[in-house]
């Protein structure tokens, strides 16, 4: 399978390959999020939702949801 996105990795996470952390890469009007160890699997979100999302962790009001 072919990957046509540029991962790149938070300089926060190191340097080596055994280092689990959240990769990113842009496409045309996405953003693409995967997790070092399923690099396979990734979420698609838009800036808008994802600028939200990082706000409500900067403030601490990121909620679950109840069920």
């Amino acid at each position: 399978m072919t990957n046509p996105y540029n991962w790149q990795k938070s300089s926060f996470s190191g340097g080596g390959d055994g280092n689990a952390c959240l990769e990113l890469a842009t496409g045309p009007a996405a953003i693409h999020l995967r997790e070092s160890d399923t690099p396979t699997t990734h979420l698609t979100t838009t800036p808008t939702p994802l600028a939200h999302l990082l706000q409500a962790i900067r403030t601490g009001t990121v909620s679950t949801p109840r069920g």
